[in-house]
């Protein structure tokens, strides 16, 4: 559970985003839902999304999503929204909880989740929404896994935010490579596979007289690709300025 002044550290972001965006959102998993991480957000005027601990009362106001269905189980996934205010002992009022039920094929009991929220959202556009906290997550974790950028072993907190600062920028720049110049046949490349099989790999620089042969091993990346590579990445160049 978050302490206050942990959500308080929120306030420098806040007041640094709200002279570039006209509405802030705010999605969050378990850990934030506390009442004072509400009214915090609600003074401020941010929508929010954040997951809520199931309870007794929660399971009682879906009850009845909870049964088992009537005849033989579905090939499918089904799903199931449900929509109600909720008051916590602990909050000083009510809120609106979004509940999603999830009925598996071959398992016994659904999966349930509930999300607290002030956005003015159906219910599944309200899960969607919450959801897409999962697709930030994953791109933190390439940033961890391709360009290490956890790895802060310098002395003082300003050296490490500058390395911070660096290896965002080299994972920028990968994307950033990975978007817009990488043909199709590289789509499902990770930026893990885009660094060790066109970055790392090791090549050979013959220098002639008039040109210099960079010749590299068609293992990882075939000539047809790389030529494509290159082909793109001239692309994104400006044009040549008129005479």
């Amino acid at each position: 559970m978050l302490r206050k002044e942990d959500y308080l550290k929120l306030a420098p972001v806040i007041a640094r985003y709200r002279s570039r965006v006209k509405r802030l959102y705010f999605r969050g998993d378990a850990a934030f839902a506390n009442p004072e991480m509400y009214e915090f957000l609600e003074a401020k005027g941010i929508s929010y999304t954040i997951r809520l601990p199931a309870n007794r009362v929660l399971q009682e106001r879906i009850g009845y999503l909870l049964k088992r269905l009537v005849g033989r189980p579905p090939h499918e996934v089904r799903h199931y929204y449900a929509s109600f205010g909720y008051q916590a002992q602990s909050w000083n009022k009510s809120r609106h909880v979004v509940a999603k039920v999830e009925w598996h094929p071959g398992e016994l009991y659904p999966r349930v989740g509930f999300i607290v929220s002030n956005l003015a959202r159906s219910p599944e556009g309200i899960v969607a929404f919450y959801n897409q906290r999962g697709t930030c997550e994953q791109w933190i974790k390439e940033g961890k896994n391709a360009i290490k950028w956890t790895r802060l072993s310098c002395r003082t907190f300003a050296a490490n935010a500058v390395r911070l600062q660096l290896h965002a920028l080299a994972y920028n720049l990968g994307n950033f490579m990975r978007t817009l110049a990488m043909p199709k046949t590289a789509e499902p490349w990770s930026l893990t596979s885009l660094r060790e099989k066109l970055i790392k790999i090791g090549a050979k620089v013959v220098s002639h007289g008039r040109y210099v042969t960079l010749q590299m091993a068609e293992v990882a990346v075939p000539r047809q690709m790389f030529a494509d590579i290159l082909s793109l990445a001239a692309g994104l160049r400006a044009p040549p300025a008129p005479a």
